[in-house]
């Protein structure tokens, strides 16, 4: 059987090149598409591009963050100010200020607008350190997948007990007295007895009983539940990625299951497929785990 993922996971990686330390930290959670966002160090947004075709080429879906932290050995960084940038910041804002509109900008707040704080040691483009980053990612994203497997091999089983459950419910519901041609003639005869006095002709009975039939026939949607849950097991077998996949399976699932209520004029049949919806919505919550 192929490997499930999940879409949540947790790693962390730390490393050295020549007099830098660095450490990545990448974290996972869901998300109906790929969504990957990197927080870099000043001076480092040119690896912005490449760090999301990496995630791009091992991920399928999530809301993927990931941060780089360095250091280098020996002291600390030359800090510098881009003057410039921070008196055309203050001009821009005077009149929004003067307005009443905005409040006026502390130091500190104006020192987080990007571009305006820089170290000139690390703000040069340095390729065999971008290699040695790049590399580290690399890592720390195969550790994050090897989490959303992890995750996903502990989905499987649970995944595979809601369908053992739904396929359940499909074969009570197939093997209910309600439906079946004998039971709605009883029931047809006994309900016209309480209204007319007299035996309703055989002929007219079998008449009305046969329409009755047709009305309340879920054959189909047996049928088609029955598919649905050959095609839920073949997904999980075949492993990530198959959320998208799984999840609209789900709805079709919940399509036969409310037209089989929806037909159904007996409580027993009615609870069968209250029962299943149930089991279909515990189903789809999972699936929204999977990549």
């Amino acid at each position: 059987m192929a490997v499930l993922s999940g879409m949540t996971g947790f790693a962390r990686l730390e490393g050295t090149h020549g007099e830098w330390r660095w450490a990545w930290e990448a974290r996972s959670v869901n998300g109906k598409g790929l969504e990957p966002r990197f927080r870099l160090p000043t001076g480092f947004d040119r690896l912005d591009i490449k760090s999301r075709e990496r995630a791009k080429a091992r991920f399928n879906r999530g809301n993927i963050q990931a941060s780089l932290s360095l250091k280098r050995d020996g002291g600390a960084s030359a800090v510098t100010i881009d003057q410039d940038k921070l008196a055309a910041l203050l001009k821009a804002s005077q009149p929004y200020i003067e307005a009443g509109s905005v409040s006026r900008p502390s130091f500190g707040d104006l020192l987080q607008i990007p571009g305006v704080l820089g170290s000139e040691e690390i703000s040069a483009p340095d390729e065999a350190l971008d290699q040695a980053i790049l590399d580290g990612l690399e890592a720390t994203l195969a550790a994050l997948e090897t989490a959303r497997r992890e995750e996903g091999a502990a989905l499987t089983p649970v995944l595979a007990g809601h369908i053992d459950e739904i396929e359940r419910l499909t074969a009570e519901a197939a093997a209910c007295s309600a439906v079946r041609i004998e039971s709605i003639r009883d029931r047809f005869r006994a309900k016209f007895a309480e209204v007319i006095q007299g035996d309703l002709p055989e002929e007219r009975l079998a008449q009305e009983a046969a329409a009755l039939a047709v009305k309340m026939d879920i054959r189909e949607e047996l049928d088609r539940l029955k598919a649905h849950i050959g095609s839920a097991r073949d997904l999980l077998s075949g492993g990530s990625p198959v959320g998208r996949k799984l999840d609209f399976l789900c709805q079709e699932f919940n399509r036969e299951a409310n037209t089989l209520c929806s037909k159904s004029s007996d409580s027993s049949l009615t609870q069968i497929g209250l029962d299943l919806k149930n089991s279909i919505d515990q189903f789809r919550e999972q699936v929204q785990n999977v990549e």
